[in-house]
């Protein structure tokens, strides 16, 4: 069996339907079709590849029972037809309304994780989509905002920027002490709970070149990074760092780290894409469910040529289905979740 009643099945967003959502959905559906784990996506199926096997379902029962043979959908309607590489805003509402679908089934435990699709911030803002990604709006859907972290992760290396999808002139002015913290214990306690890693090892990235050259190339390193990474090891987690940025990604150096820390965006997502693109995966530490998503975006320019590979979704529900497996086993009273 590739489902058990201690296995539910995951559900995956739309994402962007004119993007390559469609047509890795289908890939990564024919790749885990006879060994899971489980999902049912939830989309509309005008917009999957022609030919595509499938079956409409009411329930993630009937997903599971399906799945082997038929791509399982959780049906919605699209407002305007798709043409691949060509977005339309009229689909944004749909868009949000797949990951809003997904989320209830999530926390209601219906569903065991949400799995996202690439979706276009651009398309949605255009349409009146407030929030800057998927990260902060399952924040907001969850009921925990601010308590969001996003942690990108593959089997050569997982990272955590403290500031995300701001520029990097505001990532500068926005970085303090008590963000690091706050990011570095959301982190540890993730790794230690959803993650199944007893003790992490986290390494904190300096800001600037050499981190700083012992304040001769800037002043953050003393200023903000060095408290912070006191104040942490007072709590007892174990930290190394300020890590020069230029060296702490070669072979030998994330041997001896489970997660990297990174002051601004690129300095955390450049590095993993570089190393382990195809298996890199996105997750949303901090929420009250499991959340992951492919570490790619909508391909606009490629969708629809058949072109699209589906390994980081592939990766992105395998994941799925591991971190919800060690979260069910590590239960956590609600007025004891950590903040």
């Amino acid at each position: 069996m590739i489902n058990t009643p201690n296995h539910k099945p995951l559900v995956l967003t739309m994402g962007d339907p004119a993007g390559i959502g469609p047509e890795i959905t289908v890939g990564a559906w024919k790749a885990l079709r006879e060994t899971g784990p489980v999902f049912a996506w939830i989309g509309d199926p005008a917009c999957l590849p022609s030919g595509t096997s499938y079956e409409e379902v009411i329930t993630l029962t009937e997903a599971a029972r399906v799945f082997q043979k038929s791509l399982p959908v959780l049906p919605l309607s699209l407002q305007a037809p798709v043409t691949p590489g060509k977005p339309d805003i009229l689909n944004a509402g749909l868009v949000v309304d797949s990951i809003l679908r997904a989320v209830g089934l999530t926390r209601a435990e219906d569903a065991g994780a949400v799995v996202t699709n690439p979706i276009s911030k651009a398309v949605l803002r255009r349409a009146g989509f407030p929030h800057p990604g998927h990260t902060e709006f399952l924040a907001e859907l969850c009921e925990v905002p601010g308590q969001e972290v996003m942690m990108l992760a593959s089997p050569m290396l997982r990272v955590v920027p403290v500031t995300v999808h701001v520029s990097l002139r505001e990532a500068l002015d926005t970085l303090t002490t008590d963000l690091i913290v706050k990011v570095a214990r959301t982190t540890a306690h993730a790794l230690k709970r959803v993650f199944g890693i007893a003790t992490p090892r986290l390494a904190i990235a300096g800001l600037n070149p050499h981190a700083g050259e012992g304040g001769h190339m800037g002043r953050e390193e003393i200023d903000i990074i060095l408290p912070a990474i006191k104040q942490l090891r007072a709590e007892g987690l174990s930290l190394h760092g300020p890590m020069p940025p230029d060296t702490m990604f070669t072979d030998s150096a994330r041997e001896n780290y489970d997660v990297a820390l990174c002051m601004y965006h690129d300095q955390a997502l450049i590095p993993i894409k570089t190393l382990d693109m195809e298996n890199g995966v996105n997750t949303t530490l901090g929420l009250p469910i499991v959340r992951t998503s492919p570490d790619h975006g909508t391909a606009f320019d490629i969708a629809g040529k058949n072109l699209a590979k589906p390994e980081s979704l592939i990766a992105a529900l395998r994941l799925a289905s591991q971190l919800a497996t060690h979260r069910a086993a590590n239960p956590e009273p609600p007025e004891k979740r950590f903040t």
